[in-house]
């Protein structure tokens, strides 16, 4: 906002003349009959007569934002053509103009003194000497101790040493390089209106070869590592706190640590503020001040505050003095002296100080509490206070060493809050805070304010904010968001949406929730964090969307298909599945399914010419065929080779489904049958024959391997079936003989060989009698069939139990249900690949 020239009306417009611009401000002075400042009271009220709405287009990256503070920001796609060219530098003039608007603004009313610099010449040339060198180095120094005053004086030894000059940047606040940089780069190039993504941001600072003086450092370890490495041309001069992150061992920072003062400087520095020579009753104080205090500057510039505010007091009780009181003056005639402050208020001179200064003065004092030490632009303070002549309350307070300079605005020293608000300074801060966010709102909402005016106001709007109820932050934060938007301070249009999103939630703004998330999204999509972008997107299209916003919804609709095609892009092609065998396994692949004769048993007993089961459920693999050592009989076991069969085509497999394809076929030709071992053909000349005779192996392994587990689970089992009605074959079959010679009761259920027959030989003399129905019929032990002939023809298959109970049809000859009927099964299934 403008400060009010001449008379004001009932209206609150200004009677003539124009508003002067506010210095360093780089805006033109507002004509007369333009609407300025109001009141707090009126400035809710004054938002239906602020003009048209700023409509701001930027460059960010490969898009282009259009801020529209209406209804939300706009982003789409560079278009073709419309590329901005390669940003230049700035020469000598600009960035002497440049330096010009760092620096605080002029105070109006008298100059303030300057602060002389004592008994630091040593550190200065310290660091002009390593500055000169290319080296980094670490200022350190407690709050208070001249760390400020002292860049002063090297920036202006070092303006020719660099070919970039001197850049001067505010590290309070900032906990991460990424808005430094971007700060960085915005002050060295020509770039208006454009914000480059990251990889271009990287590659533009690295050219940069600048001297930077980062004052009120708050970061270190890795994020300051990252601003070093980003920038490697740069000679960073860091003024930070005890309190600050160290940086890391890797760094290689030089550190120069800053003290206090001694006694000799103590006192010419009280000298100077004050003006004249002390007393030795003031420099005994002086002694016991600097010990208390340990010689920081800042306590003696307080000091000497309170020896002119001293000898103010006493110079007008001596005019006063020399004039009669009158009948009705209480005042004595012979008053006391103003006696020097005691130790403990020099030490913590806050509330002293404000005591003595004017009422205007003590209301920014107010202000700057509840702003959680920020104080206003002068220009704003006429409306925030309610005296037009409140702008020349902070040279008052700077004079007094109350304020302190940071970057380009102003913030109370260190310590003085916490002084003031123990005396009751800070006990009003929630209607200070409420009147700051209502201006604010009005002021950052005017169509006459530039957003870089808003972004040199940005701490104080984000502490009105903070501090101010749900209403009046829905209020400011969507006034001063477009603002930060197009200023491009990007981190304080994120905290401002932030702020918003909450305070719209509570109030039960909805249409101002759906606005704050949109902005979150597009925010984050500029930025290429694509994933928090999506869901900030969706959840203002879902809010907009309740509310029928058709407007919202489509802006919102769009900017998530960047999202969606962002996404799309980034995911980089993935090179052609193919799959290859490994060494071991490409050697097996020439692996083949052999039969291998069993040894026959030297014994003529017929439990010898049974396979052992073990060694029929045992699956070896074969690298070369074995020919086979004696004639094949009808006994012999097969044993199975799993071989991982290898793509053999001219191409390789470029998808899943032709690799799967390839390896297992979906109609695969039926095994042919086995015959007698043959010697093995040359390998790589029939893929496709080799391929349908690994697939029938594997097919006849499986069902082997399931006949053998429920084999294995019907004879191992020593527990009694439960009741069920006997199974019944209308098939007539022959009985298996109730006993074999060598074969105990115990023994185990064999496994019946690959070849073995369907049926069994019934000898005579032997007749299965039919279990009684409801009984459970009595385990019978397996036998094992007796051997078929490779002529005998194919056994019929078996016919399932029946499922419910009833009287048995006509009766067979088939017996009770044993693991023999199992056994038949399997050997049935396993038959066609074993036959001859």
């Amino acid at each position: 906002m403008d400060r009010i020239q001449g008379q004001t009306g009932q209206d609150g417009q200004p009677a003539g003349g124009s508003t002067p611009p506010v210095p360093g401000s780089g805006q033109a002075p507002v004509p007369s009959g333009a609407t300025a400042a109001p009141t707090a009271s009126a400035a809710p009220t004054a938002t239906a007569a602020q003009g048209p709405a700023r409509v701001v287009s930027l460059t960010a990256g490969d898009f282009t934002l259009t801020v529209n503070p209406v209804d939300g920001s706009e982003i789409e796609p560079l278009r073709p053509g419309t590329e901005r060219s390669r940003s230049a530098k700035r020469d000598a003039a600009a960035r002497t103009a440049r330096d010009t608007a760092a620096r605080p603004p002029a105070l109006p009313g008298p100059a303030v003194p300057v602060r002389p610099l004592l008994a630091r010449e040593e550190e200065q040339e310290r660091l002009v000497r390593l500055l000169a060198r290319g080296r980094s180095v670490r200022l350190t120094g407690p709050s208070g101790s001249g760390r400020s005053v002292l860049l002063d004086a090297v920036a202006a030894r070092c303006a020719g040493l660099a070919p970039d000059g001197v850049v001067r940047l505010s590290g309070y606040g900032h906990q991460q390089p990424s808005e430094l940089l971007q700060t960085l780069y915005a002050t060295v190039y020509e770039a208006p209106g454009e914000r480059p993504e990251r990889d271009e941001l990287l590659a533009r600072v690295r050219d940069i070869g600048a001297i930077v003086l980062l004052d009120d450092l708050e970061m270190g370890g890795t994020a300051l590592d990252e601003l070093l490495r980003a920038t490697p041309e740069c000679a960073y001069l860091l003024a930070a706190t005890p309190e600050t992150r160290s940086p890391s061992d890797d760094s290689h920072i030089e550190e120069v640590f800053l003290g206090g003062l001694g006694k000799t400087e103590c006192v010419d520095l009280l000298e100077a503020g004050l003006g004249r020579p002390l007393t030795d009753e003031e420099t005994a104080w002086a002694g016991d001040l600097r010990f208390a205090s340990e010689g920081l500057p800042l306590r003696f510039v307080q000091a000497a505050a309170l020896l002119r505010q001293r000898d103010e007091l006493n110079h007008a009780v001596e005019d006063d003095d020399e004039e009669e009181p009158g009948v009705f003056d209480e005042r004595p005639r012979d008053p006391a002296q103003v006696p020097l402050p005691t130790l403990a208020e020099g030490a913590a001179p806050a509330e002293l100080l404000a005591s003595r200064v004017s009422e205007s003065a003590r209301a920014a004092l107010r202000i700057a509490c509840a702003l959680g030490g920020e104080l206003p632009h002068h220009a704003h303070l006429p409306a925030l206070v309610g005296d037009t002549h409140a702008d020349t309350a902070v040279p008052e307070l700077l004079a007094c060493g109350l304020l302190t300079p940071v970057g380009t605005r102003y913030r109370l020293a260190a310590g003085v809050a916490r002084q003031l608000e123990e005396v009751g300074y800070g006990d009003t801060a929630a209607e200070e805070a409420r009147t700051a966010a209502r201006h604010y709102a009005w002021w950052t909402g005017h169509a006459s304010v530039t957003p870089e005016r808003v972004a040199a106001e940005a701490d104080a709007v984000l502490a009105a904010l903070a501090g101010a109820d749900v209403v009046a932050a829905v209020l400011l934060a969507r006034t001063a968001a477009p603002a930060f938007a197009g200023s491009l301070h990007w981190e304080a249009w994120e905290r401002v949406l932030r702020s918003g999103a909450e305070a719209a939630r509570k109030a039960g703004e909805v249409a101002e929730q759906a606005y704050f998330h949109h902005e979150l999204g597009v925010l984050a999509l500029c930025e290429g964090r694509l994933d928090r972008a999506r869901a900030e997107l969706e959840t203002s299209i879902g809010l907009r969307g309740a509310l029928a916003d058709k407007r919202g919804t489509v802006a919102g609709r769009r900017a998530l298909a960047l999202v969606v095609d962002r996404e799309a892009a980034e995911l980089a092609p993935s090179p052609p599945l193919r799959l290859e065998a490994p060494a071991a396994l490409a050697a097996a692949s020439e692996a083949v399914t052999v039969a291998t004769p069993a040894t026959p048993a030297a014994s003529p007993a017929p439990a010898a010419n049974r396979p052992n089961p073990s060694l029929a459920r045992t699956a070896s693999t074969r690298v070369a065929p074995v020919a086979p050592v004696g004639p094949v009989s009808a006994e012999a076991v097969t044993r199975m080779t799993p071989v991982v069969p290898v793509s053999r085509s001219s191409e390789p497999p470029t998808t899943l489904s032709e690799v799967f394809e390839d390896a297992f076929p979906l109609a695969p030709k039926p095994a042919p049958p086995a015959a007698l071992p043959k010697p093995a053909p040359a390998p790589a000349k029939d893929a496709g024959r080799r391929r349908l005779v690994l697939l029938a192996g594997a097919g006849a392994l499986t069902v082997v391997a399931l006949g053998t587990v429920v084999a294995l689970a019907l004879g191992s089992s020593d527990e009694a079936p439960p009741a069920q009605v006997p199974a019944v074959s209308l098939t007539p079959t022959a009985v298996v003989p109730p006993t074999t010679a060598g074969t105990g009761g115990n023994d185990p259920a064999p496994e019946p060989p690959a070849s073995a027959p369907a049926s069994e030989s019934a000898q005579p003399g032997q007749s299965a009698a039919a279990p009684t129905p409801g009984r459970t019929p009595g385990r019978t032990p397996s036998r094992r069939p007796s051997p078929t002939t490779p002529n005998s023809p194919p056994p019929s298959s078996v016919s399932p139990p029946p499922t419910t109970e009833g009287p048995s049809p006509t009766p067979t000859e088939t017996a009770a249900p044993s693991p023999t009927a199992t056994q038949a099964v399997t050997a049935t299934a396993a038959s066609p690949t074993t036959g001859p």
